[in-house]
């Protein structure tokens, strides 16, 4: 028995090494779109009697800096990245990383030197991508805490240095004075408020304080107060509050509902200058 069964694995040994050995090559795979394949081996040394004409690489899409709420949980960044990836691309996203660390929500939320030490360094960015790539559509969106560091970025930019600034659910206090932000986007600022956003916005921050102050309603529920905002400014200031029409993009009025793939095609990407089907 013992012998039967060593003959047989010798056999099958022999006939799975022939049938490699007489197996042709098979044929490199087609490329996949959007796959990054290695090029065949080339010389070390390749002589080249003619140089190629420089090209334009600069990327013509939209630049999206993306801004993250406290704790550096990324779910705004992610769902936008997600979002532009479904539509293909339109938008080349920038995901800023400002938190004093993961899950560290109570630290991002109430350090306002923090923020604004973020925000200045989030514009010094924005700068440098700027003289790289001048007369590229450059915006900010931010979500909760991270609104703090959008707007300190805003007080550290040059008017009209950026085209627009969108705001979810802002953190920081109705009476935060937006007004250099204001002028540093040539479109102004687009709020996105809900009045049904009143856990994180209500009983949080009545409890821990708004990302800049104490005691002071939030601008994520109540819309930042006209008082704080000059006559000329007033038309670049557009607070838009949630209503039930909203609803069928999967938004139903809570601290991340902006985060709806649907949502953020029908509302976020019009604005950013991106049409998605």
């Amino acid at each position: 028995m013992r012998r039967l069964l060593r003959t047989a694995l010798l056999v099958a040994a022999a006939l799975t090494a022939a049938n490699l050995a007489g197996r042709p090559n098979r044929p490199a795979p087609p490329p996949v779109p959007g796959a990054v394949w290695m090029a065949a081996a080339q010389p070390a040394l390749v002589h080249r009697t003619q140089c190629p004409e420089p090209q334009n690489t600069a990327d013509p899409r939209p630049l999206l800096w993306v801004v993250d709420g406290a704790g550096d949980l990324r779910g705004c960044s992610n769902a936008v990245s997600q979002a532009n990836l479904l539509a293909g691309t339109p938008v080349e996203v920038a995901t800023f990383l400002w938190s004093h660390g993961h899950r560290r929500l109570l630290a991002d939320q109430i350090d306002a030197d923090h923020a604004r030490d973020q925000g200045k360094r989030l514009a010094g960015l924005i700068r440098i991508r700027q003289a790289r790539e001048p007369g590229r559509r450059v915006l900010i969106v931010a979500h909760s805490a991270g609104c703090a560091v959008a707007l300190a970025a805003g007080d550290n930019l040059p008017a009209d240095s950026v085209d627009r600034v969108v705001l979810f659910a802002p953190s920081v206090s109705v009476g935060y004075d937006i007004r250099p932000t204001l002028r540093a986007s040539r479109e102004g600022v687009d709020v996105f408020c809900s009045k049904k956003d009143w856990v994180a916005l209500g009983l949080v921050t009545r409890v821990v304080g708004t990302t800049d102050r104490f005691g002071a309603a939030a601008a994520g529920r109540n819309g930042f107060r006209a008082g704080t905002v000059s006559a000329d400014d007033v038309p670049l200031l557009r607070q838009h509050f949630w209503t039930a029409d909203v609803a069928w993009t999967g938004h139903t009025g809570g601290h991340h509902g902006m985060y709806s793939t649907t949502f953020l095609h029908h509302y976020l990407f019009p604005l950013v200058g991106v049409s998605v089907r």
